[in-house]
């Protein structure tokens, strides 16, 4: 029996983008957490990263399984990116993985605003 992995090719794009916007988020929340010095001036921004992280899995998830509110919820996706990218772009001058967390998080927005087209 031969099955397609998944059933909606045409989000796979952004589907990739929002894996990979989590897996960024999830990391830089981690680095954030782990410099002591800097943790009490990066609260928002794990903050942000901790619920963009959440919302790219969920709206990748619902892609996967063709759910008739993905393109709403990519809507809601690329907000919470471009607010997630503001805040790390605050603190991407004191850490790296801020800035590449910006950077991942305006690509994936960018990938969720074409998925609405």
């Amino acid at each position: 029996m031969k099955t397609s992995i998944l059933k909606n090719q045409q989000y796979q794009t952004c589907i990739d983008a929002c894996n990979n916007c989590a897996e960024c988020c999830e990391a830089c929340c981690t680095e954030c957490m782990s410099n002591t010095e800097m943790a009490g001036m990066m609260g928002r921004c794990m903050m942000m990263c901790r619920d963009c992280a959440d919302m790219c899995r969920m709206v990748s998830m619902m892609m996967a399984r063709g759910s008739e509110y993905a393109k709403q919820m990519c809507n809601m996706c690329a907000d919470m990116c471009d607010a997630c990218a503001m805040e790390c772009e605050k603190m991407g001058g004191k850490m790296e993985i801020c800035k590449e967390c910006a950077d991942m998080c305006k690509m994936c927005a960018q990938e969720c605003r074409n998925m609405m087209r």
